[in-house]
């Protein structure tokens, strides 16, 4: 018994102790939302505010960090909590959202009401938060790579109206960021896990084919035409922000060829980015500062701060 109270307190105190000085405030997006009572403790942002004197405070440019997980669960420790302090360090506000995902059976369109909520929220608060509102992008790892850009993609598909809150705040994040990120939802290349956690069951997803087939028992094929809906190589809008894409060529776990797709979607409608690539690094290594890839590239300082310069996000 007293194992198991010892285990317990520890399954409790350890993640305080592991992010407590990591962020300076805990904001519950959903909270006082009449119809989202059930769902103010799956959807956190934590703002991780960069230094500065309070003397000679300025509005600084800021990142929503989405960390992957196949839309299942999240590596908030490597892609969200050490990219925070990265972006820190070059004088940017960061804010690590723990978007709901299917461990809490969260299936689309929660994950684009969390982002386009923090969105809207960063900028209402924009004075609170020293953060310039027209500086806001979002940086996204893997299945978090994919809701990113879903949120420069679907910026116009309002998901706050429909839940009976207005802003007048922009959804659309000012950059886009997806690191070896899912892209499409086709069979051929997507991974297959984080479009089952995203859209879920067959027959309650958004726009599937309804209809009982003994040859799809679990419900998740889809329809061709919600595969198509939700690749976003197939969806991207003329007024798509400035977009930075890096995937290794080795990635054992995203198929390569989203990125690709995802490089030539954006090419063909000549959208500002810059697609960097390895040959090794795999998959799934964030901004861990003892990672093999970043010991050996430094992508973030090497790769990723210069095209944040260059796009003026962040001063030279």
């Amino acid at each position: 018994m007293a194992k198991k109270i010892f285990l317990l307190l520890v399954l409790l105190v350890y993640p305080v102790l592991l992010f407590s000085n990591d962020y300076s405030r805990k904001i519950y997006l959903w909270r006082n939302f009449k119809g989202m009572e059930t769902q103010i403790r799956d959807t956190v942002l934590y703002y991780c505010p960069a230094p500065q004197s309070s003397e000679q405070k300025k509005m600084l440019p800021s990142v929503i960090i989405c960390p992957g997980g196949s839309y299942h669960h999240l590596g908030m420790p490597h892609e969200g909590f050490a990219t925070a302090r990265w972006f820190n360090s070059i004088g940017m506000n960061a804010f690590v959202l723990r978007y709901r995902v299917a461990y809490n059976c969260h299936h689309y369109p929660a994950q684009l009401e969390d982002i386009q909520m923090a969105i809207a929220y960063i900028r209402e608060h924009a004075q609170e938060f020293a953060a310039d509102k027209n500086k806001l992008g979002a940086i996204g790892f893997s299945a978090g790579g994919h809701l990113v850009t879903m949120a420069g993609e679907f910026a116009s598909r309002n998901e706050l109206k429909k839940l009976g809150i207005e802003t007048s705040e922009s959804l659309r994040p000012d950059f886009v960021i997806p690191v070896y990120p899912v892209v499409s939802m086709q069979d051929d290349i997507g991974h297959k896990w984080s479009r089952k956690s995203l859209l879920g069951h067959q027959y309650s997803a958004p726009n599937a084919d309804k209809g009982f087939s003994l040859f799809n028992i679990w419900g998740h094929v889809y329809s061709q035409k919600l595969k198509d809906e939700f690749s976003m190589e197939l969806n991207v809008p003329d007024d798509m922000p400035p977009v930075f894409i890096i995937a290794c060529r080795d990635d054992p776990v995203v198929i390569y060829e989203n990125s690709v797709r995802l490089d030539k979607a954006l090419s063909d409608k000549n959208i500002e980015h810059l697609f960097v690539t390895y040959d090794e690094g795999g998959h799934g290594f964030g901004m861990k500062e003892n990672s093999s890839i970043m010991k050996k590239t430094h992508w973030n300082d090497n790769d990723l701060l210069p095209w944040l310069k260059k796009t003026g996000i962040i001063s030279e």
